[in-house]
């Protein structure tokens, strides 16, 4: 009798645990469909198409192997846009990052209209980049920009700033810049925040002046903080697109020609999808590692506590 219980019992045991996961797959597996269409699926399939010659309206792929990689790798125009993608995205993310911080330090401190502020400063980061794009050719126009006039009162001439290889990138670089700073600035503040003053009221007790007390309770405390923007700004950096489309369409002579734009060039213009697969590939393999490089390093570095 107790062993036709224990064996029923095991029984009813066993068909609970079967219906909960059938009712664990009928609600997960809609979303793992959909998942799999929008996300595995492209890049599976783009995978495919970076080793085929493939013009997007004929229904042939020719597969032709290793030749997209060798032909780009082996072009002296994609070395460059490759420098532009590790150049824009460096800047862009060490500018927004420092500028972020330092915004946030000043917005912190207990200021008149201090809430006006935060709110302006922010609000470009709302903003479609391409209206942010045709408002600042207007400022940086060398004869009758905003920045001319103002660099025109102290007696500096104005460069023509995306019209020349020198000055192409730093003006998409700053716009850039100032576009996000504002969305680093409000995460650093809330970081700030979370910072418990009893760590500065012992700083201050031990004679730390404001260098140490920065260097010693603000940076440990806002490192979690610190390697979430840094790794966010640097995955949206290298798929800026608008603000360069906009305001120097990857010009003068690929001075501003970065990796995404590339892409852009390839799939969309010259209707080459090996070529523009091989571009988002790379992409998705600087991406990854850069991600994976940040992980380790938070590891050591970075203290949620």
């Amino acid at each position: 009798m107790e062993l036709s219980q224990k064996l029923s019992g095991g029984k009813s045991i066993s068909n609970l645990k079967r219906q909960e996961w059938l009712l664990f797959l009928a609600l997960v597996l809609p979303n793992l469909l959909l998942f799999f269409i929008f996300n595995y699926y492209p890049l599976f399939f783009n995978t495919y198409l970076s080793f085929t010659f493939w013009d997007m309206l004929s229904p042939i792929k020719v597969w032709v192997g290793l030749d997209n990689y060798l032909k780009l790798f082996t072009d002296k125009n994609f070395i460059t846009i490759i420098t532009n993608t590790f150049y824009f995205s460096g800047a862009s993310v060490l500018s927004t990052t420092i500028l972020g911080l330092l915004t946030a330090l000043l917005l912190n401190q207990p200021l008149r209209y201090r809430n006006a502020v935060r709110s302006a400063v922010f609000a470009p980061t709302v903003l479609s980049g391409a209206a942010i794009g045709i408002v600042w050719i207007y400022i940086l126009d060398p004869r009758f920009g905003i920045l001319a006039n103002v660099l025109g009162v102290v007696g500096i001439p104005s460069p023509k700033w995306l019209t020349t290889t020198e000055w192409a990138m730093p003006a998409v670089i700053m716009v850039y810049a100032w576009k996000n700073m504002g969305y680093s600035t409000v995460i650093f503040l809330a970081g700030l925040k979370a910072i418990p003053p009893e760590l500065y009221e012992a700083a201050l007790v031990d004679g730390a002046d404001w260098v140490n007390r920065f260097r010693h309770v603000t940076l440990p405390g806002l490192s979690p903080i610190i390697f979430f923007l840094v790794l966010t700004n640097t995955l949206a950096s290298f798929q800026a697109f608008d603000i360069i489309k906009i305001m120097t369409d990857g010009g003068p002579v690929n001075a501003t020609n970065t990796l995404v734009y590339y892409l852009y060039e390839q799939g969309f213009i010259a209707f080459s999808a090996g070529k523009a697969g091989v571009a988002a590939v790379l992409m998705f393999v600087m991406m990854f590692i850069f991600t994976v490089l940040q992980f380790r390093y938070s590891e050591r570095h970075v203290h949620y506590s």
